[in-house]
């Protein structure tokens, strides 16, 4: 683990894990092809796999409620998150560039699993440049019949996968969001229950998991349940895509093993001397060098794969300006307590930047920010705080 490789066609420093490219494209399809599809998602369960697109929500556990929710017409779908629009992340884009035929099979397997004819990759705006390979893709595992009718000759067995651009909004990297965009209005998060895996796309179950995900389920599925498990931690298994960038000596896509220190990390990518580093991208955790010990795992620091690396010369109020300024202008405006609270805690910063912000006022904004943590509707507004939070924190300390 931890081992890269230069990856062909994307920009300099931009690396990809080895371990994926030893998994023969059809293998894992064709190992769930011999199972039941109970025995597909006992298979993923045994493996401990979560979801890898930041939240961790245990990957079989939305197959089995899709597999198990009552179906309009007989109708389910499998989509595909590769929206990857956190800042600092871009492991997605070099998977969907080199390992295309292995996201999409896992989509495939996840149609057995539940029971799905359709599934639906929904591709960032900004990586419209992917659409040709991946169509290409598309046509190929077709012609190749490992997607349409009688897929790899069983008969019964009718999955296929279309693309569909997303326009550019950060919000829509939530599912329900998503499946909005997706049913043609504006992406804005849905009010839950009902959940995706109960009423997701045109009302039908629905299961929305990560590019990373739907790879690392192939992987599980050619390689075995154990293998996977053996990896990581005994709750955050398996090995995770991290996208390094920020103030390093080799920024890119690095595979490490979930529960590596954040430390090791930086080792690897020449960042060593840092002061900080924001695990989780804009919505994650700005994590100070005496804190470097920690752990990359669901049970201590988590992330959908982002480490942005601060170095020692950095302003933290500049950092935390730049990831509010963020969140205050893509706020989909839906909440109250996002759309203002973003606005003001961008504000607050601006003022601390001045030394025009009084104990009083820091107070305050301590307290807007933890409202908004528990009040907001989506991620957007529950995360949108966190850098700030920690980069108060650190500032509080050093001066204490």
């Amino acid at each position: 683990m931890g081992s890269t490789r230069v990856a062909e066609g994307c920009p300099p420093g931009v690396r990809t894990p080895m371990t994926l490219d030893a998994i023969d494209v059809g293998a894992g399809l064709r190992r769930a092809l011999e199972m039941t599809p109970g025995d597909v998602v006992t298979t993923v369960t045994r493996s401990g796999l979560r979801g890898r697109g930041g939240a961790g929500f245990p990957t079989e556990r939305k197959w089995e409620y899709a597999a198990a929710a009552p179906a309009p017409g007989g109708q389910r779908f499998v989509v595909c998150n590769a929206d990857e629009g956190e800042p600092g992340t871009f492991k997605d884009r070099v998977l969907l560039t080199e390992h295309a035929d292995l996201v999409l099979e896992g989509m495939t397997i996840a149609a057995y699993a539940i029971g799905a004819q359709t599934g639906v990759l929904y591709l960032r705006g900004e990586y419209a440049h992917l659409l040709g390979g991946l169509e290409a893709c598309l046509a190929t595992r077709r012609a190749r019949g490992l997607l349409g009718h009688g897929v790899e000759g069983h008969d019964g067995v009718d999955f296929d996968v279309r693309i569909q651009l997303g326009s550019g909004a950060y919000v829509c990297g939530e599912e329900t969001a998503l499946l909005e965009s997706l049913e043609g209005r504006r992406g804005e998060p849905r009010n839950r229950p009902p959940f995706p895996v109960t009423s997701g796309l045109h009302g039908a179950p629905t299961v929305v998991n990560n590019v990373e995900t739907f790879a690392w389920v192939t992987a599980i599925l050619a390689r075995g349940a154990d293998w996977f498990a053996s990896i990581g931690t005994a709750a955050s298994t398996g090995p995770k895509l991290l996208s390094v960038s920020g103030d390093v000596a080799r920024p890119g896509v690095y595979e490490f093993p979930l529960g590596t220190t954040i430390r090791d990390v930086l080792l690897a990518a020449g960042g060593e001397e840092a002061q900080a580093a924001i695990v989780g991208g804009a919505s994650g955790t700005c994590v100070p060098a005496s804190a470097f010990s920690r752990h990359i795992s669901f049970e201590d620091v988590a992330t959908g794969g982002a480490v942005i690396v601060i170095g020692p010369g950095r302003d933290l109020l500049a950092v935390a300006e730049n990831v509010q300024a963020f969140f205050a202008d893509e706020s989909c405006g839906q909440c109250p307590v996002c759309r203002i609270g973003n606005a003001r805690l961008l504000e607050g910063i601006r003022m601390m930047r001045a030394g025009t912000c009084d104990g009083q006022h820091v107070a305050q904004l301590r307290r807007l920010a933890e409202t908004m943590r528990v009040t907001s509707k989506c991620g957007l507004g529950q995360s949108s705080p966190n850098v700030f939070l920690s980069v108060l924190e650190q500032l509080e300390g050093a001066h204490r």
